[in-house]
């Protein structure tokens, strides 16, 4: 097949699989840019959305993978399902994006820096996922580089639900049904989600065991809630996740220290939300109580090696109120407690934060926001962090030209994780080959700050084309030694990631759908050199096909990326790859679907010495109620 250049990226712009209905992509109302309703054309963030159908179309089995699409996303994977992933925003590292699903934080403490868990992830029963791009987490807290936020199906009144089978390649079967329903006054949703695969060789240094390295997945989720009145409702959410797996690389315990490729590891985290929502004409508020544990367990050769635990809690009040277009706040607060125990005793911490912001909207045209966050750490101190915004907004033609321009600042304190380990995990030796280690460094607060700017065109029709640049910033970076494995240290100086976006879409008559993104990411760690695993140049380009009144949807898309660092090699291989999906709907009630994953088979890794999946093929059937 040949390759395409970057050049080609920069004129034809990736695809996902979008509705072939013309609409102007800016009355689309979107939540994630201040927690509360509002159309594009309102906001000046950098926002990206994923809808029901495109999940559905696209038909991966994890969360991680459905993201590899959208602009400014690069996904690292060290190996097959199950395995250590990374979701990278603008260049940043996967832990300082939020990821939220139904209104949790799904921060995984037990993770090495406090981030969430994509590893065990899956996408049944997500119906939305909404991207906020950059340093603008004003209403999350100060330490959001990123928003990812996940909404599943929302109980209807009456009956409805669905069943879901797939199998292919790997032994590779998963199956998932889910069930909503309620009245005026009560309402309910439940889903189920199993996986399951044989997997293949994660590693390619494993040249004796050669083993597959299998993984399996059960996810339960649910949500209910009380329309106690007109204006008062009350709302539980629960999730359950339970997955275990085979990986290769681990190492025996003293007094040999000898690595193997007998690795397993299983995993657990429980969420769960209690929520009462008070929503007036002027008002509105909600306050929900919030919590997730993560239990870690790592297996070498059989034995039970080191565990990690962790503990989140949060208490979270956001409230709301609109005067007029010109004047409308957006206020509230949480306390929240992080606890974790990495085998050497219990870990804990509090942090509390509040924040307001203005927003305001003046003759239909241009549209300001401010706000300021305070935020108290016990262990770090306080911060005040910042965002602003501004969106203007010109007819022409058949469609408006909107300007947009943010600037946002963060901290993020050193995670539990990172403290712990600096404190109790010496290195194996004290001599390394350059001599004696010095001593490990006091962590202090990583402190950012970034902002971004950009013009688009959005048509009537449905076509639009929008270019964003965007610049940040990262003093004091917290980063591990992957020289000596000696601990936690901190790079004297700024880490930066800057680039353009730029995403379009074009309906193309009315069977065809073409749209997509490139992104350029010029990135330096505080030595000046460009920071690992985030390409240079990456995009997407591809087509959706509608045919025989929408029944059946053809999808090709078109990944490439390229221009990559790593720290061993200096620079991991461009790679491209090419995925394929088709449905038909059989009848209202039946969907049959299948897709080719890597359709050419490209020999590529994300991560230096790990693999990734050849060629595979999926197919599955949908049923609905």
């Amino acid at each position: 097949m040949n390759k395409l250049s970057t050049a080609a990226l920069l004129a034809l712009t990736g695809v996902s699989a979008v509705s072939t209905q013309a609409s102007n992509k800016l009355e689309e109302t979107v939540i994630t840019s201040s927690r509360v309703e509002m159309p594009l054309r309102e906001v000046a963030t950098s926002i990206s959305v994923i809808t029901f159908d495109e999940i559905q179309l696209r038909g991966f089995s994890t969360v991680a993978n459905t993201l590899r699409y959208e602009p400014a996303i690069s996904v690292t994977s060290s190996g097959g399902a199950g395995t250590p992933t990374s979701v990278r925003i603008r260049g940043e590292n996967g832990y300082r994006t939020k990821v939220y699903i139904d209104g949790i934080d799904i921060t995984d403490n037990s993770a090495t820096q406090a981030g969430p868990n994509f590893d065990n992830l899956l996408s049944g029963g997500i119906e939305r996922i909404e991207i906020l791009r950059g340093p603008e987490g004003l209403s999350y807290g100060a330490d959001a580089g990123g928003v990812i936020n996940m909404y599943t199906k929302t109980p209807q009144p009456g009956i409805a639900g669905g069943f879901e089978a797939e199998g292919g390649r790997y032994d590779t079967y998963q199956f998932g049904g889910h069930v909503t329903g309620g009245t005026e006054v009560v309402d309910g949703a439940a889903m189920i989600e199993h996986y399951e695969t044989d997997g293949f060789n994660t590693r390619t240094t494993d040249t004796v065991l050669r083993d597959d390295d299998g993984y399996e997945n059960t996810t339960l989720h649910g949500r209910t809630g009380w329309n106690i009145s007109d204006s008062l409702r009350a709302e539980l959410v629960g999730r359950k996740v339970n997955g275990k797996g085979d990986y290769d690389s681990c190492f025996l315990g003293a007094p040999t220290y000898l690595e193997t490729d007998d690795c397993r590891q299983k995993y657990d985290q429980d969420f769960g939300r209690v929520a009462l929502i008070h929503s007036a004409e002027q008002f509105s508020n909600t306050l929900s109580y919030n919590a997730n544990t993560a239990d870690r367990r790592f297996y070498t050769e059989g034995v039970n090696d080191y565990s990690y635990k962790s503990d989140f809690q949060e208490i979270d009040y956001l409230g709301s109120w609109k005067h007029s277009e010109m004047l409308s706040l957006v206020y509230g607060g949480e306390f929240q407690r992080d606890s974790m125990n990495a085998g050497d005793g219990d870990e804990s911490r509090d942090q509390e934060g509040y924040f307001m912001e203005y927003q305001g909207g003046f003759a239909d045209s241009v549209y300001l926001s401010a706000g300021a966050r305070y935020t108290d750490n016990e262990d770090f101190g306080s911060k005040t962090t910042y965002r602003t915004g501004a969106a203007y907004l010109v007819s022409a033609g058949d469609g408006e030209f909107k300007l947009k321009a943010t600037y946002g600042t963060g901290f993020r304190a050193p995670s539990l994780y990172e403290i712990s380990y600096n404190t109790n995990f010496p290195p194996f030796s004290s001599e390394p080959p350059f001599g004696p280690l010095p001593p490990l460094p006091e962590l202090e607060a990583e402190e950012t700050e970034g902002y971004d700017a950009g013009i688009g065109y959005f048509a009537t029709s449905g076509w639009y084309l929008d270019m964003v640049y965007f610049d940040q910033k990262i003093d004091n970076e917290i980063y591990f030694d992957l020289i000596n494995f000696y601990g936690y240290l901190q790079g004297d100086g700024e880490t930066s990631s800057s680039g353009v976006e730029v995403t379009g879409q074009a309906p193309l008559g009315k069977m065809f759908v073409l749209t997509g993104n490139y992104t350029y990411t010029d990135t330096e760690d505080f030595e000046g050199e460009q920071r690992l695993r985030t390409p240079k140049n990456m995009g997407n380009i591809g087509l959706l096909t509608n045919l025989m009144n929408g029944d059946l949807q053809i999808n090709v898309n078109y990944r490439v990326a390229r221009d990559i660092a790593d720290e061993t090699t200096g620079s991991v291989g461009d790679y491209e790859v090419l995925d394929l999906s088709v449905s038909y709907q059989v009848v209202d009630s039946v969907q049959v679907y299948a897709r080719v994953e890597n359709a050419t088979d490209e020999d590529y890794e994300e991560v230096p010495n790990y693999n990734t999946p050849g060629a595979a093929a999926y197919a599955g059937v949908r049923y609905t109620f």
